[in-house]
């Protein structure tokens, strides 16, 4: 039989301004806290030893497992409940395509999640607020070939595409940002894979990254740190993340491609180092391995501060809730 949170021992005190402390790199905090993109919902319920089906459950979980937030996410209306149904097959295949398409209005989006977790959320704790990326949105309405098409023979419609997208996103991130309980807000677009970026940096540059600025500007206007969930290689375009974006931290690190270690030390004087512990590595190792490898990551990134102890992805569904749990004992023993 599974353990559950029960069997690890935590007793939750959470304190988001030790999570703002990290995010702002403002000095050490009182401990190293957690920081996850999310818990899939099977291992949530694994690990309450019930069904999650309500927010209050979703937030009991976070809870119970020392997180000093819950994520959150916003609601945006489309004809079945997703802005791109994939039954439907990619919707901007050309200009006309990009034109009739039945467009999300600003005003349809909704904040009700927020203001219902906010009824329920235990002191201390915050919200953090998070949606799909600008960038993936463009490759799911054309599809990943068709922009790549798109940006050799159509940049302008690429432009087109991206200013429709990035205003809506404006919206999206302004309430988010402006809800009183909304600690922090996420930028979760994966611009990678293994050896570099999905499109060319320069592309990144011209079409994304001035909306992902807005962005970063947005929360920083409400005193709140912008966190950028990305995956892959972004070797080329860091720079560009954190000097001309403004991002105040990364998450997302495969030890493939670079170890958290390396990127604490690379980085981690200029942004904050979020999770990093390599999902193959939690999947595949023992839970022995995971607690000496949990306790390795707060000793070599958490000495200073700027770092937050979690995953490199997220918990999905088939990490072995032994060693999730592992890591997060791990990291509450270190309290």
């Amino acid at each position: 039989m599974s353990k559950t949170l029960d069997s690890i021992g935590i007793k939750p005190n959470p304190d988001f301004t030790q999570l703002r402390q990290v995010l702002f790199r403002d000095g050490k905090p009182a401990y190293v806290p957690f920081y996850e993109l999310f818990a899939n919902t099977p291992v949530m319920e694994r690990l309450l030893g019930k069904k999650v089906t309500t927010r209050i459950d979703t937030v009991e979980f976070y809870y119970r497992a020392g997180y000093d937030y819950v994520p959150v996410w916003p609601g945006v209306p489309a004809k079945r409940g997703n802005l791109v149904d994939r039954r439907e097959g990619y919707p901007v295949q050309d200009r006309a395509g990009f034109e009739t398409y039945e467009w999300p209005k600003p005003a349809q989006v909704t904040f009700t999640e927020f203001e219902e977790v906010g009824k329920v959320l235990p002191s201390g704790m915050k919200m953090i607020g998070q949606t799909g990326g600008i960038f993936e949105m463009a490759e799911q309405l054309c599809g990943y070939e068709t922009l790549c098409f798109f940006l050799a023979d159509d940049r302008r419609l690429v432009a087109d595409l991206f200013d429709r997208i990035g205003r809506l996103y404006l919206h999206i991130y302004e309430g988010m940002a402006r809800i009183k309980d909304v600690g922090a807000v996420v930028i979760s677009d994966d611009l990678g894979f293994k050896t570099q970026t999905l499109i060319a940096p320069d592309d990144l540059r011209e079409f994304v990254f001035p909306w992902h600025k807005k962005l970063v500007e947005i929360a920083h206007r409400y005193d709140k740190p912008c966190l950028m969930h990305s995956c892959g290689n972004l070797a080329a375009i860091m720079d560009d993340l954190i000097n001309q974006v403004g991002i105040d931290a990364k998450h997302s690190y495969e030890d493939a491609i670079m170890p958290v270690q390396e990127a604490k030390k690379k980085y981690g004087s200029r942004i904050a180092i979020l999770g990093g512990l390599d999902v193959d590595r939690l999947c595949r190792s023992s839970p022995a391995e995971i607690t000496r490898f949990s306790n390795q990551l707060i000793d070599e990134c958490g000495a200073d501060g700027g770092y937050a102890l979690g995953s490199g992805n997220s918990i999905a569904d088939y990490v072995p809730v032994e060693n999730y749990l592992a890591m997060l004992a791990a990291g509450w023993a270190r309290r």
